[in-house]
């Protein structure tokens, strides 16, 4: 670690990510090439479509590499500690946070993207940021980061909150809600394809229940939920992306990459003006 003025070693940022899906993997991969320790939590049964770029996926698989990033599932405080030695991000199963009160970030970062907020509060940490809808900067965070698709998106927002959520997926190649695959019935999802599967309109993508799930669009399977998640019909079970690039299906997304360059600047903006208060 780099000295700092008074001699003594710098440590580095720490900042706990709530959540562990796509777009909290975009936010992930881009602070902890930034320099910051970076520990996340999930649910014990992740529900990521996106699965091959989330660190989610380490809850079932133990580790999961996105891009040249490994996370890696841990079970105690030590064990985070470790993982960040090895210069890993490190994921917990910790639906309520708990493991907040122990390893005491520097940030916390709701990225549940649930649209509303679960219990994030702003003295959390020192400097708290809300993604998408449900937060108010000012009231449950410091800052919030736009995550609806357009001219916005990956802004901070200072006062205020983000666009509420629409029900209507963003517009990709021309499909918004076509391009989501949607369980057709109650039961266990079980896929018929793979990630980075090309697919036609009308072809088997998959089961929830026993029920047959049908592409509504042709394109390349980009997201897909794990055999045997509970799904209730019409659930989000995957995602197809009409442009047909396969390689976009492992690498983060320009929407994910936007969202966290956002929480970048709200982090190292809040950083400065809290530095300028001493």
């Amino acid at each position: 670690m780099p000295e700092n003025k008074t001699g003594g070693l710098e440590c580095r940022m720490k900042v706990l990510i709530k959540g562990a899906g796509d777009l909290a993997t975009g936010i992930a991969c881009r602070l902890h090439r930034c320099g910051f320790d970076v520990a996340m939590t999930d649910i014990a049964v992740p529900t990521t479509v996106r699965r091959t770029v989330a660190f989610s996926r380490a809850v079932y698989e133990e580790q999961a590499l996105v891009e040249d990033i490994t996370g890696v599932l841990c079970h105690s405080l030590k064990e985070i500690n470790e993982a960040a030695a090895r210069d890993q991000v490190a994921v917990m199963v910790d639906e309520e946070c708990r493991i907040r009160e122990a390893w005491k970030p520097d940030v916390v970062v709701d990225a549940i993207i649930a649209k509303k907020n679960l219990g994030t509060k702003i003295t959390d940490a020192e400097i708290v940021v809300g993604v998408g809808p449900g937060f108010t900067a000012g009231i449950d965070c410091h800052a919030v980061v736009e995550t609806k698709r357009g001219h916005d998106l990956g802004r901070c927002i200072w006062d205020g909150s983000a666009y509420p959520n629409t029900g209507v997926p963003g517009m990709i190649g021309g499909y918004d809600k076509e391009r989501i695959i949607r369980a057709a019935a109650d039961g266990a999802f079980k896929g018929a394809v793979t990630i980075g599967d090309l697919v036609e309109k009308g072809d088997l993508v998959g089961y929830s229940g026993g029920t047959p799930i049908y592409a509504q669009v042709g394109g390349v399977v980009r997201g897909l939920l794990q055999d045997g998640v509970a799904v209730g019909k019409g659930m989000k079970a995957g995602d197809i992306d009409p442009r047909g690039v396969i390689d976009n299906c492992f690498t983060i997304s320009d929407k994910a990459a936007s969202i966290g360059g956002g929480v970048l600047e709200a982090i190292l903006s809040m950083k400065k003006k809290k530095e300028r208060m001493i």
